[in-house]
């Protein structure tokens, strides 16, 4: 649960946006789980604009071809020094630190035959010129049946490791799938003697054929490509959770992309700045199926500019529980325009279910409390329900008079157990969390 600097900043990102974030997420997000800032992009750029690349860009390179922050940017790496201070800063905070870097090794260094540290080898012998990405030229690939292709990255992720940083997000391994890259990459960082987690990007048509390869070699993996604030990208993450939400596991997270809430886009790739565009339901109904699948979570924001609307998003206790306490994570069904999802927590007897409206206009949902997977013979003298998002609490088959939650008197009555019969508005979801009856 973090932070990236791409949603609202793209490549320009300077340091003391990231610490503005930093500190706002230590003093009101921290408490709930979220813990660590990313920098994203050509942080090694000094020309670097919004709303795209510069081609053939020259970029700040050690004698190694390793890159360094730029310093009109970040201006405490002067003097050698690279992200070291600004680690230590989101450190004291109580946070971790993260970058982003790009693929294989800056086309600079091959031009520039820089040696490769601790080899004889230059930059030149070791890239794959062959091997591009298709959406920036900063980087060429490494051909890994060189030996000096591993000790590049060793050598990066060892002056990461100096710095102090502890997240990784590599970019265009994913898209096709670089099966060399990423094992080197993994390879780099155990040697490093740091722990860090190793994010993957972008995540173009990923196959589950990948599975035991991504665990053995990645924390995180994403399952798309760029997701921004339009319902078609976030509709989209509905069939990709479904297919990747079993296999979840500790260490080893399917990730649906970041979260762009709030106010975005200062300075990004796509769009002028603007509060999110997608709409509180549909911000509501992101959340809710990231957590139900228990993807990562990364905020594309602003923090100190969004509104408190932001803030209550995203410390949803119900959700944060769904997310970082349950197990049994699956879509139950798919009826037309009506998602059900169901999750069961492994701290409490409690379960989870959330109902998604992907369709525009409102849907009545009506299902027996046994499609919801809480046993074949649940009912509501069994199961009390807390709706997370208005904060509804319904027990014994009871419901506050006007509501349309489930209850003796209600729609729903008809069906066994009582059934849970709601409304669910469009691109919206209506979440619940289940707990014997006997809590009370």
């Amino acid at each position: 649960m973090g932070w990236n600097s791409w949603d609202c900043f793209g490549t320009t990102v300077t340091e003391d946006e990231v610490l503005a974030n930093a500190e706002f997420m230590a003093a009101h997000l921290a408490p709930h789980g979220w813990d660590t800032v990313v920098v994203d992009i050509q942080w090694y750029e000094p020309a670097a604009k919004a709303g795209g690349y510069n081609d053939g860009a020259a970029l700040v390179l050690d004698a190694f071809g390793r890159q360094l922050p730029a310093l009109n940017r970040f201006p405490s790496a002067a003097d050698g020094k690279g992200f070291a201070p600004l680690a230590e800063k989101i450190h004291a905070l109580g946070l971790k630190f993260g970058l982003h870097i790009m693929r294989g090794i800056p086309r600079q260094a091959v031009r520039d035959r820089l040696p490769v540290a601790g080899t004889p080898f230059t930059a030149d012998q070791v890239a794959d010129t062959g091997s591009v990405c298709d959406w920036n030229t900063d980087n060429f690939g490494l051909d890994h049946g060189h030996p000096g292709a591993q000790a590049y990255y060793d050598s990066q992720l060892a002056l990461f490791a100096e710095w102090g940083v502890d997240f990784v997000k590599a970019d265009d391994m994913l898209g096709p799938y670089f099966t060399s890259e990423i094992a080197a990459y993994q390879d780099a960082i155990g040697k490093s003697g740091r722990d860090m987690v190793l994010s993957l990007s972008p995540g173009r048509v990923l196959s589950l054929a990948h599975l035991e390869h991504l665990r053995s070699n990645a924390q995180m993996w994403r399952v798309s490509d760029d997701l921004w604030d339009k319902w078609d990208d976030v509709e989209a993450q509905f069939a990709r959770m479904a297919r990747w939400a079993p296999h979840q596991q500790p260490g080893a997270w399917a990730d649906a992309d970041m979260l762009p809430v709030g106010r975005i886009a200062h300075r990004a790739e796509r769009g002028p700045e603007r509060l999110t565009r997608l709409t509180p339901d549909e911000q509501r109904t992101m959340m809710t199926l990231w957590c139900m699948a228990r993807s990562p979570l990364m905020l594309g924001c602003d923090l100190p500019s969004s509104p408190p609307e932001t803030l209550e998003l995203l410390t949803n206790t119900d959700l944060l529980d769904v997310l970082k306490a349950s197990r049994n994570n699956h879509e139950l069904l798919r009826d037309g325009e009506l998602v059900a999802w169901a999750a069961e927590s492994t701290t409490t007897a409690d379960r989870f279910v959330a109902l998604f409206n992907t369709g525009d206009v409102p849907l009545e949902a009506a299902l027996p409390l046994g499609d919801l997977g809480l046993g074949e013979n649940a009912s509501w003298g069994a199961w009390s329900a807390v709706e997370a998002w208005s904060g509804e609490d319904v027990r014994a088959g009871t419901a506050a008079p006007g509501s349309d939650l489930p209850g003796s008197d209600l729609p729903g009555s008809d069906l066994p157990g009582g059934g849970l019969h709601c409304t669910v508005p469009p691109h919206g979801v209506r979440f619940f969390r289940f707990s014997p009856s006997t809590r009370y």
